[in-house]
């Protein structure tokens, strides 16, 4: 994110008059840092999605689908809840719901730090290829399915298939796992880990939450390749 004084003039947006295409228009076309909150956003999708600027956008309400998708360098803040998909495809910068998430947050993300104060529903950090998920309260089932590098830290309950077909993200649980999907395994939580979970929950503004209380689930690396006597576990 820019220095203050490097962002222009804030910019208000009340999307009651205004289009959700012509505010991402409008972002999209501005590529110097400006301060942004949008007012009645009523559930509307795809709100500030492909900023490729150091904007700092707060959202004065609930979303719909895909907030904040494909984000570089920008700050998103909801102040509310969201639908699916937000922070899907994310390449850098930091977006944060006050409230909770629907399906498939930060799916595909390849950078970046989602946080999440509320509920992860199912299928959060689907797919992620190295973004930093931190969830305040529980997620749904199937997260991190196919995860392939980055972390996912969950200081509430897990539901089912946590990590299925794993890869190499680092996941992170404080509370209990309903169970552990294909070739996913509780793994040592060693001072490295501590040390990297601490640096994460701070940088998602979580100081409260003790790093040494988590357990820490990772890749049995077992389904890397395909064998037939493992044609069950696929």
């Amino acid at each position: 994110m820019a220095a203050p004084d490097a962002i222009q003039e804030a910019l208000s947006v009340d999307l009651a008059t205004e289009s959700v295409r012509a505010l991402n228009q409008r972002l999209h076309s501005d590529l110097e840092p400006r301060r942004v909150q949008v007012i009645n956003p009523a559930g509307r999708h795809s709100i500030a999605v492909g900023m490729a600027a150091a904007h700092d956008v707060e959202i004065d309400g609930h979303v719909g689908y895909y907030c904040a998708g494909m984000n570089q360098h920008a700050t998103v803040r909801v102040h509310g809840n969201c639908g699916v998909g937000v922070a899907e495809n994310m390449m850098s910068g930091t977006v944060v719901v006050e409230g909770s998430a629907s399906q498939s947050a930060a799916s595909s993300a390849r950078g970046g730090l989602l946080v999440v104060h509320g509920d992860a529903s199912a299928r959060c950090g689907i797919s992620l290829k190295g973004a930093e998920v931190v969830v305040r309260g529980s997620v749904g089932h199937m997260s991190a399915f196919m995860a392939q590098k980055g972390s996912l830290v969950v200081c509430g309950d897990a539901g089912e298939a946590l990590g299925d077909s794993l890869y190499e993200a680092r996941l992170y649980v404080r509370g209990s796992v309903a169970t552990l999907g294909a070739d996913c395994v509780e793994k040592e939580m060693r001072a490295e880990h501590v040390e990297h979970l601490s640096q994460l929950l701070e940088r998602a503004e979580l100081d409260d939450v003790p790093a040494s209380e988590f357990r820490r689930y990772g890749s049995a690396r077992e389904l890397y390749n395909f064998h037939v006597e493992n044609l069950g576990s696929y």
